[in-house]
């Protein structure tokens, strides 16, 4: 690992205790190397692990999305502006990673839902919208078992919750609803009705826009929808491309 090499500027004739102290110090620094070097490649090994957690998030939002071709894209564009919508409200670096993972993996639930029923081309009979209602139960009963997933569950849970309460799967209402879950859901709704499905054109965005603002204080969270509305402003002004 190294050499300790003493220079003095007389002849030297060591005793024993001083030999003792030296060997005592070498070894000091010896262990201080040594837990330096073990903490920089624990360092490296937590990066290598986080960096093949998220490869793993985006390998399954990517299934989710060739399972569901006419949502294609929806999961990649609504984890970017949920993110900004996020710093927006002064969230941190540490939050915006399991926002990040919260967002991508928002529909894994639909991983439990048949195929004749999410494939389904016509409208879903009462019986099957039950089902389908379940799929934020299932993405629980799925990511909370694996730790790291625990803080980004907010989102895969409960953003089909409203404001008002009657939404799915809990019926929570107002805070009870956690901000990201609420951030997400007018995200999700925008992109959603900004987007071409095969049962109908996409909106404009001054139709989506009032169609967010209609909602207000039901569907959505009014702080939010502020928010929203101030970030589509400002994006447009800067770059239109930003946002959809």
């Amino acid at each position: 690992m190294g050499v300790l090499e003493v220079f003095h500027r007389t002849a030297l004739d060591p005793d024993i205790e001083w030999l003792s102290f030296m060997e005592t110090l070498a070894g000091q620094v010896a262990i201080a190397i040594n837990n330096a070097t073990l903490y920089k490649n624990l360092q490296q090994s937590n990066v290598e692990l986080s960096l093949a957690y998220d490869a793993t998030i985006e390998g399954w939002s990517r299934a989710l999305d060739l399972r569901d071709r006419e949502t294609e894209g929806h999961t990649l564009r609504v984890t970017e502006l949920t993110k900004q919508m996020a710093k927006e409200v002064g969230m941190g670096e540490k939050e915006l990673v399991h926002i990040q993972r919260g967002a991508l993996l928002h529909d894994i639930g639909k991983m439990g839902v048949p195929d004749r029923i999410l494939l389904k081309p016509d409208m879903l009979t009462d019986e099957e919208w039950k089902i389908m209602h379940k799929h934020p139960i299932f993405a629980y009963e799925m990511l909370s078992p694996i730790g790291f997933l625990l803080p980004a569950l907010d989102i895969p849970y409960c953003h089909h919750e409203k404001w008002d309460g009657t939404g799915y799967p809990r019926k929570l209402k107002g805070d009870e609803i956690p901000l990201v879950a609420r951030i997400f859901a007018v995200v999700d709704v925008w992109d959603a009705l900004t987007s071409n499905r095969p049962y109908r054109p996409a909106w404009t965005k001054e139709q989506a826009l009032e169609h967010i603002q209609e909602q207000s204080g039901k569907h959505f969270d009014p702080h939010v929808v502020e928010v929203f509305l101030r970030l589509i402003a400002k994006s447009e002004c800067s770059s239109p491309q930003t946002i959809r």
